[in-house]
């Protein structure tokens, strides 16, 4: 179990995205493996395969490129934060620091749109964004979204449903 302070990663980018996929923290089973989304039970790589037409058992490296060559880029809200275990309701709310998204931007400025995996991310984001807006009017014209959270304790909602909510990011791409 996770316990205490946990770090995310840095973000896969590069000059092509134009769609930002926000998680909000890396569960204990992805940090452990170094690895976005590495929870065998997680419905995000077989959402990617399936929405830009690549064999999920490719090895971790190419998965990630297959996505950076559709155009997506991946990272989390936060940066850091304590937390028990995996869940982000055990995330101290305290706790949380954001990853630095105005330099981000900045750095990428053919993202037109920001996917959140899931509520806790859209929340914590949507706030940040809300303060983004009064320093800087890029923030104005960035779609955001929250889709369904692809982690295996979103269960409730079947692979198809998920899958049919995370299509709506073609329309950036």
């Amino acid at each position: 179990m996770v316990e205490g302070r946990v770090s995310s990663f840095a973000p896969v980018v590069d000059e092509r995205a134009k769609v930002l996929i926000l998680g909000s923290m890396p569960g204990l089973v992805s940090l452990t493996a170094q690895e976005y989304y590495a929870h065998p039970r997680n419905a995000f790589w077989p959402i990617m395969s399936t929405l830009f037409q690549f064999d999920v058992a490719l090895q971790y490296s190419e998965r990630l490129e297959k996505l950076n060559a559709s155009g997506v880029a991946l990272w989390d809200v936060l940066q850091q934060c304590e937390r028990n275990g995996s869940l982000d309701s055990s995330i101290v709310r305290s706790s949380q620091q954001l990853n630095s998204f105005a330099e981000f931007f900045h750095a990428y400025p053919g993202i037109q749109a920001v996917f959140c995996n899931g509520n806790k991310a859209y929340r914590d984001f949507s706030r940040e964004v809300q303060r983004l807006k009064i320093l800087n009017n890029r923030f104005e014209a960035l779609h955001i979204q929250c889709l369904p959270s692809t982690s295996p304790a979103h269960a409730s909602m079947t692979f198809e449903k998920k899958l049919s909510e995370w299509k709506s990011l073609l329309l950036f791409i």
